[in-house]
């Protein structure tokens, strides 16, 4: 298992429930490697986040992929809802976290927030005057 997906799940367990306030289940994560097959599993109870690894525990869902995938995915690089369509990775379990995962990883590189964008253009900004 590489440092990064390591950093992730610390990441996560550190403060990554602030988005997860309405969510509660469980997720493992089952990341195929060179070494075999790492499962972590992510416990989110109304925004508290506790991560564990090693353990192949039943979950509400579990999400199937490689290391180097779910890497893109944390790095905001791939969005999860698009990779699961295109059959990237599998998940078995409730749907709903396979949404879920889009708060989970980070925003795609140079993604604004749509109220900070709106923030800064008026409605008429940028149109010209008649």
């Amino acid at each position: 298992m590489s440092e990064a997906v390591r950093d992730f799940f610390d990441g996560l367990a550190r403060g990554g429930g602030r988005m997860l306030r309405q969510v509660s289940g469980t997720v493992r994560f089952d990341l195929a490697g060179p070494d075999g097959v790492d499962h972590w599993l992510v416990a989110i109870d109304r925004g508290q986040v506790v991560v564990s690894q090693g353990r192949a525990d039943d979950a509400d869902t579990v999400i199937h992929t490689d290391e180097a995938l779910f890497l893109r995915m944390a790095r905001g690089e791939l969005k999860p809802l698009p990779a699961w369509l295109r059959n990237d990775f599998t998940a078995d379990g409730e749907f709903r976290f396979v949404l879920m995962l889009e708060r989970l990883f980070a925003p795609p590189p140079g993604a604004r927030h749509p109220r900070a964008v709106a923030g800064h253009a008026g409605p008429t900004e940028g149109r010209e005057r008649r």
